[in-house]
C-alpha cells in the first residue's frame, strides 16, 4: 500500500503521538508498504530514527500563527513565507512550545478545524500540491482529530479515503476557553463526517469519542498501541531496595504529585525498608516550575535524598531506568486514552499500579500486570504500592504477566497489521461508493 501518514511535530517536547507514529511508519516500511511521514508545524522529537527525514515540514509553526493574528500575512510574498518555515527559524521556535497552554489556543485551533475555510488555507493548499507529486496514496492517515480540518480537501484533491487516530483530544480541547471550547467541539463533529474510519487506541476512548463526535456505528474501530519492543528487558536481578518508578511528562496532569505525595506517606510508615523514587520523562520549562515545589516538599520532609529526577531520557537511558525499577505508576488525573508509559514498564518486567479510571482498567484486565487504586488519592495509592511492594511473589507475578503481554499484544508489529488490514478494509469500501 502507498500511506500517507500526517503527524503534527511538538517541537522540544516529547510526544506520544509522535513516537507511535514514527514506530508505525518504521513497521509499515519494514512490512514493505511505502509509507510517507509528513510533519506538521515543528520538527519531531523522537527517541528512535526519524521516519520523517528528507519530508518537508508543512503548516510551519511560524508562518500558522502569523496567519492567525495578521490577516495582511494571509496575502504574504512566498518568499517571505519561505523564509518563515526555515529549519533553522522552526528549531528556534521549538523551543517556545513548552510555553503555549491549551486556553491560549482556542481561536487558532478552531481555524484550523475549518481547514480550507479557516486562515490557515494556505498552508493546506501547499501541503495538497506537494503531497500531488508524490505518489497517489491509497489512504491518508491523520495522527489525531485535532487535523479533521484537513480531511474534506485531502479527499476532494487526492482522492483517497482518510482514516484519523485518536488519542487524547478531548483534554485538550475541554481546557479552551469558553467560547472556543464548545465551537470547537462543534467543528470537530461536523468535520467527523470527511473521514472514512477512526480508530482508537482502547475501548474506553473509543466510547468517549464515539460518543462525543455523534459517530455512527461502525466508523470507529480499537486497535491497542503497539512499541518497538527492541532493547526493552527485565533486569537480571531486582533492585536492593524497593524502588517507585515514574515516567512521563513531569506535570500535574500525569499526577506526579500525587505519586510524591503517596511516596513521603509510605516514608513516614517506615514499614518499606531503604524505598526510594525514580522520576523520569519530558521536563520543560513550564514543568520544572511544577517539579521544584515537589522537590521542596521532599525536602521539608527529610525525604529528599530518597528521591531522584531524570528529565529528558533517551531511549537507552530510558530503558535502563526502568530495569532500576521494582513497581511503576503514572496515576494520571485526567481520562488517559492509553498510556505508551505502560507498554514499556511492562516490556521491562515491571508492574503497575494505576487510578481505576481511563484507560487503566480496560488494559490491566488484558495483562494482569498490575492493580488499580482510587483516583486522585496518594493515600490509596500509598496502600496499593505498599501491599505489592510486601508480596514478592505477587509482585514477580504481575511483572511476568506484563512483560508476556507487551510482547504478545503490544508489539508496533502487531499494531502495524491490525492497521494495514483496517486500512486494506477502508479502501475496499472506498472503492464500492
Amino acid at each position: 500500500m502507498n500511506v500517507v501518514q500526517i503527524t503534527p511535530g511538538a517541537g522540544k517536547m516529547f510526544c506520544g503521538n509522535c513516537f507511535r507514529d514514527n514506530a508505525l511508519v518504521a513497521a509499515l516500511r519494514k512490512m514493505g508498504h511505502s509509507t510517507l511521514l509528513v510533519p506538521l508545524y515543528l520538527p519531531l522529537t523522537l527517541d528512535e530514527e526519524d521516519q520523517s527525514a528528507g519530508s518537508p515540514i508543512f503548516f510551519s509553526g511560524v508562518n500558522v500563527y502569523l496567519e492567525q493574528k495578521l490577516a495582511l500575512f494571509r496575502r504574504a510574498p512566498h518568499w517571505l513565507h519561505h523564509v518563515l518555515a526555515s529549519p533553522a527559524l522552526l528549531q528556534w521556535a521549538a523551543g517556545k512550545t513548552a510555553k503555549t497552554r491549551p486556553e491560549d489556543l482556542g481561536e487558532l485551533t478552531l481555524s484550523m478545524l475549518r481547514g480550507e475555510e479557516g486562515n490557515q488555507a494556505r498552508e493546506l493548499d501547499e501541503l495538497i500540491a506537494w503531497l500531488k507529486t508524490q505518489p497517489a496514496p491509497d489512504v491518508i492517515c491523520l495522527s489525531n482529530a485535532l487535523l479533521l480540518g484537513l480531511a474534506r480537501q485531502f479527499k476532494r484533491e487526492l482522492r483517497a479515503p482518510v482514516v484519523c487516530l485518536l488519542q487524547g483530544e478531548d483534554s485538550f480541547l475541554d481546557a479552551l476557553p469558553a467560547p472556543h471550547k464548545e465551537n470547537a467541539w462543534a467543528a470537530l463533529t461536523e468535520r467527523a463526517a470527511d473521514v472514512d474510519l477512526f480508530i482508537a487506541p482502547s475501548q474506553y476512548f473509543s466510547e468517549l469519542m464515539g460518543g462525543r463526535l455523534r459517530l455512527a456505528a461502525g466508523r470507529g474501530r480499537v486497535i491497542h498501541n503497539g512499541i518497538n519492543l527492541d532493547g526493552y528487558a527485565p533486569a537480571v536481578a531486582p533492585p536492593a531496595s524497593p524502588v517507585i518508578g515514574y515516567f512521563a511528562r513531569m506535570c500535574r496532569e500525569k499526577g506526579l504529585d500525587t505519586l510524591v505525595d503517596a511516596f513521603i506517606l509510605l516514608k513516614q510508615r517506615n514499614r518499606l525498608k531503604d524505598l526510594k523514587l525514580r522520576v523520569g520523562g519530558g521536563c520543560g520549562p513550564a514543568d520544572e516550575k511544577f517539579v521544584a515545589p515537589l522537590r521542596s516538599r521532599l525536602e521539608a520532609r527529610g525525604f529528599l535524598a530518597d528521591a531522584e529526577f531524570h528529565p529528558n531520557l533517551d531511549r537507552a537511558q530510558k530503558q535502563t531506568f526502568l530495569r532500576s525499577l521494582s513497581v511503576f505508576s503514572v496515576p494520571a488525573l485526567y481520562g488517559e486514552a492509553f498510556g505508551l508509559y505502560l507498554i514499556e514498564a511492562w516490556a521491562s518486567g515491571i508492574p503497575v499500579v494505576q487510578p481505576y479510571h481511563a484507560a487503566f482498567p480496560e488494559l490491566i484486565k488484558a495483562t494482569g500486570g498490575g492493580v488499580l487504586c482510587a483516583p486522585g488519592s496518594a493515600e490509596a495509592l500509598a496502600d496499593s504500592i505498599e501491599q505489592l511492594l510486601s508480596n514478592p511473589a505477587k509482585l514477580r507475578a504481575m511483572g511476568e504477566a506484563g512483560r508476556s503481554a507487551a510482547l504478545k499484544q503490544f508489539s508496533v508489529e502487531r499494531l502495524a497489521r491490525e492497521t494495514v488490514e483496517t486500512f486494506q478494509r477502508v479502501c475496499a469500501d472506498s472503492a464500492k461508493k
